[in-house]
């Protein structure tokens, strides 16, 4: 005899449901979890040039010997962190600061006009996206960097200090994050570079 009453039709319908539930909220889960764990993080590695040899006369002048050595020390700081991109102005200081550590990874130094902070800023966030990249600027333009990155205003770098390192972390959100940290040696620079460009 067939048992015609309802409830085991229900009872299947029940589980069925539940069943559906359950691969539904695991979706919507690791939909979830993927959204927000594994979108991409772009790192940005400031840093403004290292110390310069003092010649008023001269608006592209090479690193000083202090110069020399806080670029090798880049190497040391940066060399393990996976840098994917190295980014200098068009000034020797600047592509100096840079050279060691591009030499040491094999890297190519890709080069962008210091006074165009949002055309550095789109190929980061186009072209890199994901990676880990090191500029170095100049003091008046790593806080524009920062700021256009989204990471907040941040005063011009004293014309005295060379060892400040920013990290900067951008979300795909678009906010971002900012380390400050201290590398190298603090010895300061003696003259008068005011009268000299950044």
């Amino acid at each position: 005899m067939i048992d015609e009453s309802p409830e085991p039709r229900t009872r299947i319908r029940t589980i069925v449901v539940f069943s559906m539930f359950f691969v539904i909220l695991g979706a919507v889960v690791v939909f979830a979890y993927f959204a927000t764990f594994s979108r991409p993080v772009t790192t940005v590695i400031l840093v403004r040039h290292a110390e310069k040899n003092i010649e008023p006369s001269n608006p592209d002048p090479d690193l000083s010997p202090a110069g020399r050595a806080r670029a090798q020390e880049l190497v040391h700081v940066l060399a393990e962190e996976g840098v994917n991109a190295i980014y200098a102005t068009q000034y020797k200081r600047t592509q100096d600061t840079v050279r060691p550590l591009a030499a040491m990874l094999g890297l190519t130094v890709n080069l962008v006009d210091a006074k165009n902070t949002q055309e550095l800023v789109n190929q980061i966030i186009t072209v890199h996206s994901g990676q880990t990249i090191f500029v170095a600027g100049h003091n008046n333009t790593v806080p524009e960097i920062i700021a256009a990155l989204g990471g907040g205003n941040f005063p011009v770098i004293p014309e005295s200090e060379y060892d400040n390192l920013f990290i900067v972390t951008v979300y795909r959100s678009g906010k971002a994050k900012v380390v400050k940290l201290k590398y190298g040696s603090a010895i300061q620079a003696t003259g008068n570079q005011g009268m000299m460009p950044p």
